[in-house]
């Protein structure tokens, strides 16, 4: 300051300097007089730090929630889960999953020792109680999911068979006394299972129809499989889909519509990554009526049959009985063109709901049409009447001629599909994948196509049914085809995690589309799961057989303020003198 009071520098002055600084460098230099501190909050000048040091894009906007640039810079590196606080080495083998129970006052994890164990999420967290399931001829746990009213714990597993052969198992375990209530097959194992409402799951089966066709079978069970009483049935069969060309449908679970409550997500502003494919996945309705046949593109243009399945398919066999057709067709593809032709006339149409958008139930799964390896997503609705195993029993209410349903929804990724989650409302479907080359096309459904390093984290609006185009990236997996596993990612109000083969756990913001943390483990990182109750609270599973407990340094420094400090050594002498 001048003799007068005035400052020797003016405002603007001071803030092109500030602007050549970094955040920390602004927030001390706003202690040095009242002038640079309010030069240090000017809004313009955070928004020129925000997209500088977070590498937005410029015409992303604002979070709509956010009141200013400040608290935003503030929100992005103070709330974020990334400072390791605790480690439990409770576990003896690789632990592949966590699930947090709808309070957040306990959560699930399952291992590769064969046990699920149930934890307090307290400050610190401790373990309540450990099962062990190879009693029951398991190898090992690799899922749980708890019930609505957190009364029930779902727990999946590989169930050893006999011959050796593996198939999965589901059981039902009661948080009451952690009694163990009933066991459902489950096959194939990465099925997985879910809840479809307080007291009943879903299950999956596979039936073989070829050497590469076969139906998966979808169950309602009863989680307490001890009624007896002919008149209360404990199974329901909920759906029968065809599968072709060694695809089976893995992975369930439910997204209830009626919890849409979030704003539309901004991820579609601002120019695409250079290295992002920015060709989008291809989603399908196929409950409209208006159905096109490719018809048999492998026949010369002269022996093309009726587009009727019936007809078309009759002739065709005809002709090769009697010689006059020579297909150039391997086993395997006269094998999914029949099944294909068969199921046309076999499929039960959806049927209609009455119900609006907001209110309605899906059931959502991993497919495909072209290989083993899962490349699409299923989508199809849950109906009132389908929703308790009352009524019919093994699809008794069905004509003869309706052996299989059909889907509502089919999403193609173009890629392996290694992990799914849902945001917190079930509006948006987050999907990890590894994707195939461009212009990539599978002629042997054994041989699938090479895929990716890279993960790609796909984001779908289940309100609209369209992808948002902006696919997340930092994360990467190395194990090929046929030997690619599952990484469980999950989804808060504002973030998204996943895990990643590259020994790292990673956190993204929703909004801006911007990896915000790497979380480091000394192996694959298989499984994250973040706190319901607080966002900032987030666990990943590790193969390094442990469980890695994450706070934000808000979180971190709230915790350590209200910890009673230690006495300095002189004070306690002296009280213990006086006494």
């Amino acid at each position: 300051m001048d003799d007068g009071g005035n400052p020797f520098l003016p405002d603007s002055i001071i803030y092109q300097i500030f602007l050549s600084l970094s955040h920390e460098d602004v927030l001390t230099a706003g202690l040095v007089c009242r002038q640079w501190q309010a030069v240090s909050r000017d809004e313009f000048l955070w928004k020129e730090l925000f997209y500088r040091y977070y590498q937005v894009a410029r015409d992303v906007p604002r979070h709509p929630a956010a009141v200013s640039w400040y608290e935003e810079f503030q929100r992005l590196y103070d709330t974020i889960p990334c400072v390791e606080v605790q480690t439990l080495r409770e576990h003896t083998d690789q632990v592949l999953h966590l699930s947090f129970s709808h309070t957040g006052y306990l959560f699930a994890s399952c291992s590769k020792d064969c046990t699920v164990k149930i934890w307090n999420n307290d400050l610190a967290i401790s373990l309540l109680h450990s099962s062990n399931m190879r009693p029951y001829n398991w190898s090992y746990t690799q899922f749980s999911q708890f019930n609505q009213d957190d009364t029930l714990l779902l727990v999946s597993g590989v169930f050893l068979g006999p011959h050796n052969s593996s198939s999965g198992e589901i059981a039902v375990i009661s948080l009451d006394n952690f009694a163990l209530l009933s066991r459902v097959r489950n096959k194939p194992y990465d099925v997985f299972g879910c809840w479809l409402n307080e007291t009943n799951l879903i299950s999956g089966n596979l039936h073989r129809i070829g050497d590469i066709t076969s139906c998966s079978v979808l169950w309602l069970n009863n989680a307490f499989q001890d009624v007896e009483s002919e008149n209360v049935n404990v199974v329901k069969r909920l759906f029968k889909i065809q599968n072709l060309n060694a695809s089976t449908i893995r992975t369930v679970m439910v997204a209830d519509c009626s919890r849409y409550d979030s704003p539309d997500l901004l991820l579609d502003a601002g120019p695409q990554p250079a290295y992002v494919d920015t060709s989008p996945c291809r989603v399908f309705d196929l409950g409209s009526d208006n159905e096109e046949d490719e018809g048999w593109v492998l026949l010369p243009p002269e022996t093309q049959y009726p587009r009727g399945p019936k007809e078309g398919l009759r002739r065709f066999l005809d002709d090769i009985m009697e010689g006059r057709a020579r297909p150039v067709l391997s086993e395997q593809e006269l094998e999914s063109k029949v099944a294909e032709f068969l199921a046309q006339s076999r499929t039960k149409a959806p049927e209609a709901s009455r119900e609006s958008n907001d209110k309605k139930k899906y059931l959502i799964f991993t497919t495909g049409c072209l290989t083993y390896s899962p490349h699409q997503i299923g989508i199809k609705q849950i109906l009132p009447h389908q929703m308790t195993t009352a009524g019919p029993v093994l699809g008794e209410e069905r004509r003869s001629d309706e052996f299989f349903d059909s889907l509502d929804h089919v999403i193609d990724i173009h890629g392996h599909i290694i992990g799914m989650g849902l945001s917190p409302d079930h509006r948006y479907l987050y999907v990890n994948s590894r994707s195939w080359p461009s212009g990539s096309v599978v002629s042997d459904p054994m041989q699938p196509p090479p895929i990716a390093e890279e993960i790609d984290l796909h984001v779908f609006d289940l309100k609209t049914m369209k992808e948002v185009k902006r696919a997340l990236r930092a994360h990467r997996a190395y194990t090929p085809n046929d030997e690619c596993f599952f990484i469980f990612l999950d989804v808060s109000r504002d973030f998204v995690a996943s895990g990643a083969e590259d020994r790292h756990g990673y956190v993204w913001d929703r909004h801006y589309n911007i990896c915000l943390a790497k979380l480091r483990h000394e192996d694959v990182v298989n499984s994250v799961a973040f706190s319901p109750l607080e966002q900032e609270l987030l666990l990943s599973a590790s193969d390094d057989n442990t469980i890695k407990v994450w706070r934000s340094p808000r979180t971190v420094r709230i915790q350590q303020a209200c910890r009673p400090r230690p006495r300095p050594l002189f004070f306690s002498w002296l009280g213990s003198q006086k006494s």
